[in-house]
């Protein structure tokens, strides 16, 4: 067998847009299968992206035995229960980021999965298989820019909607668990360590009670990383790592275009240099990973616990803004 058969767990818009297309054209990912209790819009999901399944349950889903993997793109609360009950049906696990709504939920999946070893899972953060982050570790490990001493980066978008699941305080809404775990899981991945203690601020929306404006300071010992994220800013998004030799800043260190180059200014002391990176779907090569991951048997590219790390990154910023001090991790 050389694809994995694919699942999909509702008709969320990143489902329908990004990650099923994605992943029909992958080498080796095939969708075959989407279940929601709307199954009038699943069907036309299904009918404009060749999926030959449609249920109208996820359970149904989850005892189809021609299904060997799910992706979950459901709303924050529902990852982990749901994550959990397509283990228990014997089915690999890729679910949207954040993972859960705290680590200790988090390592409530990770206690799961360890249940299951023959089962694979992951947290689908989709950034760190673009090759432009092939290229910047490559550009670090030579060392263009000399020590690292600072990340800084924002992530921004304006979403005003009472309706949507990002505006929803009790299912896991708001800036920092939508689009600051990307900020909180680029630092870790790029220092390659935990932080050792944070600071967190937030400005929070009168009406939904969720953060629409978060910053945070993570501290690393030896460097630190610094981010702000909104729910309600113009769209934005960069990179920029910081050297005692250089700086390297991404453009679109997020969601590059799949169809278009992604670019990477290297600043040294030798000038300016704007590197050009083949654009790539991210989305396709996750689900690749991971399916070369099931059909050869090895690990995942991010291990679960990089999950759970990543949410007491989370929960540590909101309890430092609570608090207005640092909070030690």
């Amino acid at each position: 067998m050389s694809k994995i058969r694919w699942g999909v767990l509702s008709t969320a818009k990143i489902a329908r847009n990004k990650v099923i297309p994605a992943m029909q054209s992958g080498i080796h990912t095939q969708v075959t299968a989407i279940a929601s209790s709307n199954t009038t819009v699943a069907q036309d999901i299904a009918a404009k992206n060749n999926i030959a399944t449609v249920y109208d349950s996820y359970e149904a889903l989850l005892a189809d035995p021609e299904i060997d993997a799910v992706y979950i793109p459901l709303p924050n609360h529902l990852h982990v229960p749901w994550a959990i009950k397509a283990l228990q049906a014997g089915k690999h696990v890729l679910c949207e980021k954040p993972i859960a709504l705290s680590a200790a939920e988090a390592t409530e999946l990770l206690n799961e999965s360890l249940k299951h070893p023959q089962l694979k899972v992951m947290e689908a953060f989709m950034y760190r298989f673009h090759p432009q982050w092939h290229a910047v570790k490559k550009l670090l490990q030579q060392g263009r820019i000399g020590e690292i001493k600072s990340i800084q980066s924002a992530f921004s978008y304006f979403n005003t909607d009472p309706a949507n699941v990002r505006n929803q305080k009790d299912i896991g809404g708001g800036g920092l668990m939508d689009i600051g775990c990307y900020s909180i899981s680029i630092a870790r991945f790029i220092f390659e360590k935990e932080p050792v203690r944070v600071f967190g601020s937030l400005e929070m929306d009168t009406v939904f009670k969720t953060d629409k404006l978060a910053t945070g300071i993570m501290d690393f010992s030896s460097a630190t990383s610094m981010f702000t994220c909104s729910t309600q800013a113009m769209p934005f998004q960069y990179a920029t790592i910081l050297g005692t030799e250089g700086t390297i800043t991404l453009e679109l260190p997020f969601t590059p275009p799949p169809d278009s180059p992604a670019i990477i200014i290297l600043n040294t002391k030798d000038g300016n240099e704007r590197m050009s990176v083949d654009g790539a779907d991210q989305y396709t090569l996750q689900g690749d990973q991971f399916s070369l991951s099931i059909l050869n048997n090895l690990p995942v590219p991010t291990p679960l616990t990089d999950a759970v790390n990543n949410m007491k990154v989370i929960e540590a910023i909101f309890l430092s803004a609570e608090n207005g001090a640092w909070q030690n991790l």
